[in-house]
């Protein structure tokens, strides 16, 4: 079966995608599946990861929202994942590869969003990168320290999703552009069901190049990129469409990102300041799982503990050391 998948792959994928027969491969070798290609594996042992599981109960934007409807780290990544494989099959990309990136792009991710991230780097030596962290799990922590092993190629996309990352194949490049599109068109949709923006507040400009509906607007980048970039060496926007996604960005960060929910804010980083000097004073307490890196580089294994917990389990484990219990002596 695997064998058929490369036939194809060599009939109709586009001469610069990625084959999956072309892989540079693992750092440890493996037998071969007899069924899979290399980037379907990567792809199975992502989802049954205890880090994309964990994505579930990890915030996009909104802490706790009131409502049921609200993007999570995970439907964030499952989000990617679409967008990256519509604009993989449009351009005759790898998917597979493209899909495995997407979903593994996140794994990393602090609780409460990006301030946990904000905070952890503003913490930590050597300061912290999600996108860095991400390649950490896949590497490292998965499996009890044996790190799912993956490709080189799913590894580079990884790393280097963030806007200022150069990934090595496009269709890492595409997994890059699918992320922007994917976080600022739903933030914008969450923005609007939380009451913090109106529909008529969005930069005029950029609803007349996109649309004004979140289908409508991804649907419009994933055409453009199409008629950009197919049967070229290259993924991207036209500069019309990328002026304009840019604009909606830096609006959601001057509007959204940096100021709605400050308390919520405020909170978040006084707990992950809390937790992170707690462990740096007490490494002893961290789970088996890190004390061996913390022999070497406490900080890091304190970036590893935390970056791991998700929002609810943060909160408890800052309950349990800083709460006082009923009847305890204070």
């Amino acid at each position: 079966m695997k064998e058929i998948t490369y036939k194809k792959e060599a009939e109709f994928l586009s001469p610069y995608a990625m084959q999956s027969k072309n892989t540079r491969g693992r750092m440890r070798e493996e037998k071969p599946c007899a069924m899979r290609t290399e980037f379907q594996r990567d792809r199975d042992r992502i989802i049954y990861s205890k880090s994309f599981l964990r994505l579930k109960n990890k915030t996009q934007v909104f802490f706790a929202p009131d409502g049921d409807h609200y993007m999570s780290r995970l439907t964030h990544t499952l989000d990617v994942s679409q967008i990256a494989r519509s604009i993989a099959r449009c351009l005759c990309l790898n998917e597979d590869l493209a899909e495995a990136i997407a979903l593994g792009h996140d794994l990393g991710h602090t609780p409460f969003g990006h301030v946990g991230e904000r905070f952890l780097n503003a913490l930590c030596p050597t300061g912290f990168r999600h996108s860095e962290q991400s390649l950490r799990v896949v590497d490292v922590l998965e499996k009890d320290g044996k790190g799912l092993n993956l490709t080189f190629e799913v590894r580079d996309g990884i790393l280097n999703h963030s806007k200022s990352g150069k990934p090595a194949t496009l269709e890492g490049v595409a997994v890059s552009l699918a992320d922007r599109i994917a976080y600022i068109n739903h933030d914008i949709e969450d923005a609007i069901r939380a009451g913090i923006l109106r529909e008529d507040e969005l930069p005029a400009r950029a609803l007349k190049v996109f649309g004004r509906g979140t289908s409508e607007r991804i649907n419009t980048a994933i055409n453009d990129i199409y008629r950009e970039s197919a049967d070229k060496p290259f993924v991207r926007m036209s500069e019309e469409k990328q002026s304009a996604l840019d604009e909606l960005r830096a609006f959601m960060f001057e509007r959204v990102y940096e100021h709605a929910n400050k308390l919520v804010q405020e909170s978040a980083e006084r707990m992950i300041e809390a937790l992170y000097t707690y462990f740096i004073r007490h490494p002893e307490e961290l789970p088996a799982q890190y004390a061996v890196t913390a022999r070497d580089d406490t900080p890091r294994a304190v970036c590893d503990y935390l970056s791991s917990m998700t929002d609810k389990y943060a909160i408890n484990v800052f309950k349990r050391l800083f709460v006082p219990r009923e009847g305890s002596i204070i």
